[in-house]
């Protein structure tokens, strides 16, 4: 409670108490009973209750958020030039009232939600695009009085400007931003470029009539049942598409895999039979140099060979028979006349 309410009720209670008083002293004199010095208490009490009267009616509070337009009479122009600023203030009683205005923020909303915006039930803008869709348009306007421009707010608008200005400005802005932009470019690539086109259509028209735009708000985009339709429509075939396309390139790869995993095992068999070939051929070197080193063994001494065959004969072997129309496959010792058989090995 400021100084100023506080006189108002002093004041009150003044004029009570002369009432109450005066009340008092009628009974009394009726019954025979009057006051002594009643007419003085009166006029003392009436008295006090006018001066704080009129005290109260001159004292103005401003509060830091508001300004206030003095309405005189005794001004040429019926209104002082100035504002009253934040603090108790002096207006001339009964020749002068104050009006007080806001320069806080305020806030207007439009929503298809019953109970969001300013008017209940829905209050979204209907606007169509340029290619003739349907949407419905929920925004808020943040606002503010410019504390520079009160007066000239106060004898255009007085305290009309939020349904007179805001709401139909807002929404005409909202219906000619929506007709330059197609449905697809709103929802996509143009949905920046489309609230700033509003917002600053938007603060040019506050600005004319002495507001401030503190923020435009595109809270929400509804589309019309047929488009809405279509949209999800269309948003399941591309994601059934990029389904497909992602099967597609599962199957590329599962190939490309399958194609490495063969490359790799031909690679390993041509490895391995390289492998094999270079190890016959050196294995048939190795056979042709040995062969050929038996051959120069044998011509330089060829009895090895009748050696390395009784060497590879079973060692208990002390008798063979062979048939008697056969040639010997080697050749055997030459018995001389008079000659004797050598002794077998062990005798």
């Amino acid at each position: 409670m400021n100084v100023a309410q506080v006189v108002r009720l002093m004041a009150s209670l003044a004029w009570l108490a002369a009432i109450a008083v005066i009340a008092i002293s009628v009974m009394r004199a009726g019954r025979g009973q009057p006051i002594r010095k009643s007419g003085t208490v009166v006029l003392a009490i009436v008295g006090i209750a006018i001066l704080l009267t009129l005290v109260a009616a001159g004292l103005v509070f401003i509060q830091p958020e508001e300004r206030g337009v003095v309405i005189s009479a005794l001004a040429p122009k019926g209104y002082r030039e100035e504002t009253l600023q934040p603090g108790l203030r002096w207006v001339v009683p009964f020749f002068e009232t104050v009006v007080l205005y806001p320069i806080s923020r305020q806030t207007y909303t439009m929503s298809i939600a019953p109970l969001e915006g300013a008017i209940q039930g829905d209050d979204s803008v209907t606007a169509r695009t340029s290619d003739g869709q349907e949407l419905f348009i929920d925004a808020s306007v943040i606002y503010a009085i410019d504390p520079n421009e009160v007066i000239g707010v106060h004898i255009a608008w007085k305290n009309r400007y939020t349904d007179e200005l805001i709401r139909p400005q807002s929404r005409g802005i909202i219906r000619n931003a929506a007709s330059q932009y197609g449905v697809e470019e709103i929802v996509s690539t143009q949905r920046d470029a489309f609230q700033s086109s509003m917002e600053t259509a938007m603060a040019e028209k506050l600005e004319e009539n002495g507001l401030v735009l503190v923020d435009f708000i595109l809270r929400n985009i509804t589309f019309s049942p047929e488009y809405a339709a279509s949209v999800e429509q269309k948003q399941i075939a591309e994601q059934l598409a990029q389904q497909a396309e992602l099967i597609v390139q599962q199957r590329k790869q599962e190939a490309e895999q399958a194609r490495q995993t063969a490359q790799g095992r031909a690679d390993a068999l041509v490895i391995d039979a390289e492998g094999k070939a270079k190890s016959n051929l050196i294995e048939a070197e190795a056979q042709a140099k040995a062969l050929e080193l038996l051959g120069a063994a044998l011509r330089s001494n060829p009895a090895l060979l009748n050696y390395e065959y009784i060497q590879r004969l079973a060692p208990g072997i002390q008798v063979m028979l062979v048939p008697n129309d056969n040639p010997y496959l080697l050749p055997l010792p030459t018995l001389t006349p008079g000659g004797s058989v050598p002794p077998a090995s062990g005798e």
